[in-house]
This record gives C-alpha cells, sequence and structure tokens, in this order.
C-alpha cells in the first residue's frame, strides 16, 4: 500500500513552489477533488484539439517536475473511465469512486516508474485498476485460510527442459509483441495481460469499438504468423 505521508496534488500541497524541491513528495496532504477541480477548469479549449497534449507527455512532466496540471489533465481524462471500469467489475458506486480516486493517485506517484517504451499509459493505468479491482475482490470475499488449500502447498521443482522451453517460448511472445504497431500492441495487453473487454478497451482508449476490433484482428494475425497457429490458439485461447 502506498505511504500515506507521499505528496500529490490531489490531495493539496502545502508546500510553497519554492519549498518544493526540498519538500519534494512528502509535502503535500489533502484530497482528490481539488484534482479534479483543477481538471474541470483547465479543460480543452474550443479548437484547441491539435494542441492537446499526449498522455505519455503529461506523464513526463509529472515524473520529471511533479507538475500538478499535468496530473489535473491526466486526472480528467482517465478518472471516469477507471471509475466505470471498477463498476462493470461489480464495485458499487461509492467503492469504484473511491477506488479510481486512489488508482489515480498511485499513478501520480508512480509516474517515474512508468516506461513508455513497454506499454501505453492507458493500458499502464487500467493495469493498476485491475489490480485494484482485485484487491476489491479479495476484501469482500476473504475467507479464513485453508492449510489443505493446493495454494498453501509448496510447487513441485520444475524439470530443466520444461523451464528451459518456457523461457524460450516467453521470449519468442516478447519478440513478436515488439515488432506489433504500438496501437495493435496496446489492445492485445489490455486484453490479454489485463483482463479487459474489447468494450472496455474501446472506453478506455476513447475509440471506435470497431477500430479496438480492427487493431486486434491485424495484431492477432501477425502474432500467429510469427508465433505459429498451434501456438497462437494457446495464447490466445479464451
Amino acid at each position: 500500500m502506498d505511504d500515506p505521508s507521499t505528496s500529490d496534488p490531489a490531495r493539496g500541497a502545502t508546500a510553497s513552489e519554492a519549498e518544493r524541491p526540498a519538500a519534494g513528495r512528502a509535502g503535500a496532504a489533502g484530497g482528490l477533488a481539488g484534482a479534479a477541480e483543477i481538471g474541470a477548469e483547465i479543460g480543452t479549449p474550443p479548437g484547441a484539439e491539435a494542441a492537446v497534449e499526449s498522455d505519455v507527455d503529461l506523464m513526463r512532466r509529472m515524473a520529471r517536475d511533479e507538475d500538478r496540471e499535468a496530473f489535473a489533465l491526466l486526472f480528467t481524462r482517465y478518472a471516469g473511465r477507471v471509475k466505470a471500469y471498477l463498476m462493470r467489475g461489480g464495485a458499487p458506486a461509492d467503492v469504484a469512486d473511491e477506488a479510481s480516486q486512489d488508482v489515480m493517485v498511485s499513478v501520480w506517484r508512480r509516474a517515474a516508474l512508468y516506461d513508455s517504451s513497454k506499454a501505453g499509459v492507458s493500458t499502464w493505468i487500467f493495469a493498476i485498476a485491475r489490480n485494484r479491482r482485485i484487491d476489491i475482490l479479495r476484501r469482500e470475499t476473504r475467507a479464513a485460510p485453508d492449510p489443505d488449500d493446493p495454494l498453501f502447498q509448496p510447487d513441485a521443482p520444475e524439470d530443466p527442459e520444461t523451464s528451459a522451453a518456457a523461457a524460450d517460448r516467453d521470449a519468442q511472445v516478447r519478440e513478436a509483441m515488439r515488432a506489433l504497431g504500438e496501437d495493435q500492441r496496446d489492445v492485445v495487453r489490455m486484453a490479454f495481460f489485463v483482463g479487459m473487454t474489447q468494450v472496455e478497451i474501446a472506453e478506455a482508449l476513447d475509440v471506435p469499438l470497431g477500430t479496438v476490433k480492427s487493431r486486434m484482428r491485424l495484431a492477432l494475425g501477425r502474432l500467429r504468423t510469427a508465433l505459429g497457429d498451434e501456438f497462437a490458439e494457446e495464447l490466445f485461447d479464451d
């Protein structure tokens, strides 16, 4: 769980701009409503669509400068989508609202860890949201642990040949994924590694459902060519 002493723009900064280099992320406290209000005030000026910064640029500003305005913009783009995603996963509205704010706080605090070469911003954010959704489900369904449950038993030693084959397969998948275009790579990651439906992906990326389906179809075709039909069917078996 994140250290509550860590600062974020959504919880209201107490340090002055001159004090920020010394205060760092530990110099702020407050509530996420402030970020939402800032984002609503900033908005997107009419006719300025071409000047809208990309999500990656906003993440870089947050990581490099602890830029509160960049966070507010990213908050307005994603907080509502994350809440809707959590509600579709079964979370009540009030729980989803609080959890979506927690997700965005995590985005702020972990901004420096984001690597655009590994995932798109939306994929990264919804991976955090997915983990938060799992936490919610665990909290709601938690029961006393059964010591005889297979999950509590040690794994059997893995055969060296099996380990080598698995490592080789993982390397093939990574190489095939790197060969995809960024748009195609994002939908594959969101579908198969985050566990989102195509409808959820379309909403997260703010693109038509048909666009998501087209990107997925192209991506799976390229992966099937690179990995082989049998391998691809095993990888993408629902």
